[in-house]
């Protein structure tokens, strides 16, 4: 999947907290955040004052909290593990780092208890 789709993705699917998401469906909005926050939000911050940049960077905050929590529910599926684990959040350091090492960890091949593979692989091909 790529940049476009993915973006596209993470907003089409705004309230989707079942199924599966794969990493580039994770990973390019995560991308796409930074960008508009680093290279919209602030300069705008600092060229115009700082309560409208607080302002713009909360309304946008605002506007993506439902979705990032929804693909990381959707990723931590594709892990083959409960949503519940998004609560490591709350786990300062260790639970940061196991929450980005789920993320990064390629999903499970074929179905898995959340969902078919969204990359579309059958599970009878690597057996």
């Amino acid at each position: 999947m790529g940049f476009a789709d993915a973006v596209k993705a993470f907003f089409n699917n705004y309230t989707n907290f079942g199924g599966r998401a794969s990493r580039s469906e994770y990973w390019w909005p995560q991308l796409a955040m930074v960008i508009v926050n680093y290279l919209i939000i602030l300069p705008i911050t600092y060229m115009l004052s700082q309560t409208f940049g607080s302002i713009l960077s909360l309304i946008f905050t605002l506007a993506i909290i439902i979705p990032a929590i929804a693909v990381v529910i959707r990723r931590l599926h594709d892990t083959d593990k409960s949503g519940w684990w998004i609560l490591l959040i709350l786990v300062p350091i260790i639970g940061w780092i196991a929450l980005i090492v789920f993320y990064c960890t390629k999903g499970t091949d074929g179905p898995n208890r959340f969902g078919p593979d969204p990359l579309g692989h059958d599970a009878s091909v690597f057996n």
